[in-house]
């Protein structure tokens, strides 16, 4: 376990709370309380502390993602599905007038771009709450870049799929999903940021 906490900078300790959780799979008994530990080790500990440390994840939700990523009836494509879903909140709506207007612009944008069967997702309910709220404003002038932005994110996530790249690695596969979606949206924000600093700039001239 010395050599395992050395090959991957996790201490001892945490590597002892991580077996007792279940989120790495227990060594090769070569002795009384000794056991070898191999390179699929190495990377599963990586995937664990990168999915706690760096996407924020408890534990529970990582025990949740290891055991499907252990199970080989979890298809890679569904292995994917439930990465995302792990790292995507869902808010819900505050009660109000808009509220069925708002689904039915949604699901006419879902139409368009064929995202099929998405009311489940939780994002679906954020995105509601977010367009019933901008109706609540008066804002209907924003919503009518919603088919821009539609488009927009559909470009993103072709981009994201080529990331991700062989599902045969299943693990790589997951931690690209969790790990990119996390610093992924952190990413575009600010390449958002800096784009409208730009456009403003051309638009209405440096003063």
């Amino acid at each position: 376990m010395a050599e395992l906490s050395a090959d991957t900078g996790v201490p001892v300790p945490t590597i002892k709370y991580y077996l007792r959780e279940g989120l790495l799979p227990p060594g090769r008994p070569v002795g009384r309380n000794q056991a070898e530990y191999g390179t699929a080790h190495v990377r599963r500990l990586k995937l664990v502390r990168a999915l706690a440390e760096y996407g924020g994840l408890s534990i529970a939700a990582i025990r949740e993602l290891v055991q499907h990523l252990d199970d080989p009836d979890t298809s890679g494509n569904d292995l994917l599905g439930l990465g995302q879903l792990t790292v995507t909140a869902r808010q819900e709506p505050q009660p109000g007038p808009h509220l069925e207007e708002a689904r039915r612009i949604l699901d006419d944008i879902c139409a368009r771009h064929g995202w099929k069967d998405m009311r489940d997702h939780p994002a679906y309910a954020t995105v509601v709450g977010v367009i019933a709220s901008l109706q609540d404003l008066g804002r209907e002038d924003m919503l009518g870049v919603l088919p821009e932005y539609a488009a927009a994110a559909e470009r993103i996530a072709e981009a994201d799929m080529t990331v991700v790249g062989d599902l045969s690695d299943r693990e790589r596969a997951l931690e690209v999903v969790v790990l990119g979606t996390l610093v992924g949206d952190t990413l575009l924000t600010g390449l958002r940021r800096l784009a409208q600093a730009h456009v403003a700039l051309r638009a209405y001239g440096e003063d």
